[in-house]
């Protein structure tokens, strides 16, 4: 079963709670406070495994938490950090969330990606001693890991996009020139799931073809089967528009042009615009008039014009060799950006509390977690935004009115940075 959409839920493990402790040593008066900070909540961490090419898992199993951190104990032992949570999902899957649809990742890498951040473990009471205060008795709790309600999407990563009407030659195509071996028969809708297979043209040089099922007239408005697969187009750099130009069907190759196109349109105006080679196959049984006419009619509109005979091989390897020649011309897959968390769908419930622990300004606002993970500090822009949400929100001026100064250290759950007037 093909499935490339689903819902689950995520928490990453909270972090464990600082102990309050003191030292119990026989002949050592007064030990003082040796109560340990609490470990760190696991991570919900999201890895592309290139062995799955389906989110049919995801269909029986929702809900996916990670492990917490211990609490700390006592000799200042530190608790141990909670295990990360790794989700494995095919490569090209995007992860937005549920509530405000951003995007939060684009698995379409090797590398693993955060996606929600463990807990913080609290501190210990050892941290709070201090010449005046000598036998704190209290520590700081854990703080919550990130938890959303998140969509998967699967966008197949592919170089090429093949598509046109039901049995116009895709899958027949596809077969000829990459190692694919999709179903092939005369009636339509024989294949039922993208396919992908590897053209390879020489060493070290090929590229990934996707054979998207039949489009109808309406399947960007729902119907038929192409709506359900419209999406893995949309990361393809080159559109192949295949179309049977011998009117086999009883349809016209013209119209058959415009309809695809049209719906290409509907469903994106960006994909529309995307560079497209028009293939008129099944020219072996095609009248030379006819190829002639469609030939004029593309060309006039500006399009690179194909003719083949895929169940023959007859001019496949020239259309091989001249996608793999307009690929070098034209930029890399499409990658989704993270997109940041919008401040309006944070909740009204902005509250806020800033300590001055020893010099450094600490600050707890739960609801600043999700702004916290949907922000890169090393990007200027991220930046901007998020000292933006701190002067909207109030947490600025409080800290001004509570003797910041310029150098001051200023601490938000994992993140620190000296303040600057």
């Amino acid at each position: 079963m093909f499935i490339d959409k689903a819902r689950i839920s995520i928490k990453a493990g909270d972090g464990g709670n600082g102990a309050v402790s003191f030292h119990r040593e026989k002949y050592v008066a007064a030990g003082g406070p040796d109560g340990g900070d609490g470990g760190k909540g696991g991570d919900v961490v999201f890895v592309a495994d290139t062995n799955l090419s389906t989110l049919i898992d995801f269909k029986y199993k929702k809900n996916y938490t990670a492990q917490n951190g211990q609490n700390g104990m006592t000799r200042r032992c530190f608790g141990k950090g909670g295990e990360d949570l790794v989700i494995r999902v095919p490569l090209g899957t995007i992860l937005r969330e549920a509530q405000t649809g951003r995007v939060m990742a684009d698995i379409s890498g090797t590398e693993p990606v955060i996606v929600a951040k463990g807990g913080k473990g609290g501190w210990g009471n050892a941290h709070f001693a201090t010449p005046t205060r000598q036998i704190p008795r209290f520590a700081k709790g854990g703080i919550p890991g990130e938890s959303f309600d998140v969509l998967l999407e699967l966008k197949l990563l592919a170089d090429v996009g093949l598509v046109g009407f039901p049995n116009v030659g895709k899958s027949t195509l596809i077969s000829m020139v990459s190692n694919a071996k999709p179903e092939i028969a005369n009636y339509h809708f024989t294949t039922l799931i993208p396919v992908l297979g590897v053209v390879r043209i020489d060493e070290g040089n090929s590229y990934v073809m996707a054979d998207i099922p039949g489009l109808i007239e309406g399947a960007s408005e729902g119907v038929g089967l192409g709506h359900e697969f419209l999406r893995h187009v949309d990361r393809c750099r080159l559109i192949v528009h295949i179309v049977d130009v011998s009117g086999s069907e009883g349809r016209d190759p013209k119209e058959d042009f415009v309809k695809i196109n049209y719906e290409l349109k509907n469903f994106s105006e960006e994909l529309a615009e995307r560079p497209q080679i028009v293939v008129a196959n099944k020219c072996d049984i095609a009248e030379p008039e006819q190829i002639e006419s469609f030939k004029r009619y593309v060309e006039d509109q500006g399009y690179p014009f194909f003719s083949i005979a895929a169940a023959t091989r007859q001019g496949v390897d020239a259309l091989k060799y001249a996608i793999a020649a307009r690929l070098k011309e034209l930029p890399p897959i499409k990658r989704y950006e993270p997109e940041q968390a919008p401040l309006e769908t944070i909740g009204d419930n902005r509250s806020f509390e800033i300590t001055d622990q020893d010099g450094v300004f600490v600050v707890e606002a739960p609801w600043l977690l999700k702004v916290l993970s949907s922000c890169n500090m090393e990007d200027y822009e991220s930046l901007q935004y998020f000292q933006r949400v701190l002067v909207e929100s109030g947490i600025i001026d409080k800290l001004v009115e509570m003797g910041v100064k310029e150098g001051d250290t200023v601490s938000i759950y994992d993140f620190e940075f000296d303040y600057v007037d």
